[in-house]
């Protein structure tokens, strides 16, 4: 791919209100954005998507540039790559780090497919020209969801996703439902039941949710059998599912009922194409879910979202829903509910260089 040299900026920018769940707050937004340009001056962009502290997984910003300098960029410098596909086995001796591979495997795939002349949609084998738009409340005030859920409807927002805890689960969504009856809703959990919760997961049923996402242990497959069996209420996985094989066995076993598929929380692109495509030949329905990300991240996100299998609305929102200003130019933008699918070169969207430097909090280059 006459890669020429990659670029890694690690910036920061505060969220325009702060992100809850049971597992922390989120108020600043680190992360990591990869530039790779090759000896032609194309540039394909990806996004490290770790968080600062190892809450969602055990990678984090800083794990992550290790990984990247010490380890993933020397091995891609000593072994040239003719195609993103083939980044996936380069980098299968190391074990995890699904993150800090996928930031560097979805630059590629953009860069390839500006290459080539291609959206990266298209490349990817994508036929919708539009996505539908889901979002996020995060907040523990009963009084503070209802306003941003009524913010979002207005804004054209096609089903809203709840987090939830024991300490705020059954009156919590009773009082959501009672205001919005018909509105599509998923429950997410990020782990924070266990089988000893059963008649408390159990009572959700009556809300009609579209389902409960990873209502128990992060990296549990069997648990979540025997609950999927109990309940009413579809379960989604997400913490649980880091790899195709993790999508493969929880199938077979029935641990759930729908997948929520991150590119950067199963290593790449190509992996979650491979978890897309499993599902699609099973009937298993699939939705691309989100990780608080900066526009690199959104922009890839609706490449893949734009797959046949992706039925469900997913957490990909405006650039507005956390920035007062993003990092790309133009900024993801929501009109009637849907999110255009770009139909230029790579992902379909720039970089700001400008708002970049603002909130840059360090630099390192690799040469090739």
């Amino acid at each position: 791919m006459n890669i020429a040299k990659i670029e890694l900026s690690v910036i920061e920018i505060p969220l325009k209100s702060p992100f809850v769940t049971h597992l922390g707050i989120v108020k600043n937004r680190e992360g990591i954005i990869v530039k790779i340009t090759d000896q032609d001056g194309h540039v394909g962009l990806g996004e490290g998507v770790a968080f600062s502290t190892p809450w969602y997984t055990e990678e984090t910003v800083k794990t992550s540039m290790h990984m990247l300098e010490d380890v993933l960029i020397p091995l891609l410098l000593e072994n040239p790559v003719q195609h993103p596909e083939q980044v996936s086995s380069l980098f299968q001796s190391v074990r995890r780090n699904q993150m800090a591979k996928a930031g560097v495997e979805m630059a590629l795939w953009d860069l390839f497919a500006k290459q080539q002349q291609m959206s990266l949609s298209k490349l990817l084998g994508g036929t919708r020209e539009k996505i539908a738009s889901g979002v996020v409340v995060a907040t523990d005030s009963l009084t503070n969801a209802r306003r941003q859920i009524d913010n979002y409807l207005a804004e054209g927002y096609q089903r809203i996703k709840l987090k939830i805890s024991p300490g705020q689960d059954y009156t919590f969504l009773a009082e959501i439902r009672k205001h919005y009856p018909d509105l599509p809703i998923i429950a997410d959990a990020n782990s924070s039941y266990s089988l000893g919760d059963l008649d408390r997961l159990k009572a959700l049923d009556e809300f009609h949710l579209l389902m409960i996402e990873q209502p128990l242990a992060h990296d549990d497959l069997i648990d979540h059998a025997i609950l999927q069996k109990e309940i009413k209420t579809p379960i989604c996985l997400d913490e649980s599912i880091v790899s195709f094989e993790d999508a493969r066995k929880a199938i077979e076993m029935g641990s759930c009922g729908v997948i929520n598929i991150k590119a950067g929380r199963v290593g790449g692109l190509l992996e979650a194409k491979r978890i897309h495509d499993y599902c699609l030949e099973r009937e298993i329905p699939v939705w691309c879910g989100g990780m608080i990300e900066f526009g690199v991240s959104r922009a890839h996100n609706i490449a893949l979202a734009s797959l046949e299998g992706f039925t469900i609305p997913g957490d990909i929102s405006a650039s507005s829903r956390f920035w007062e200003e993003d990092i790309i130019a133009p900024e993801v933008t929501v009109e009637n509910g849907y999110i255009a699918v770009p139909d230029k070169p790579g992902i379909g969207y720039t970089l700001n260089e400008k708002r970049l430097q603002q909130c840059l909090l360090g630099k390192k280059e690799f040469r090739f």
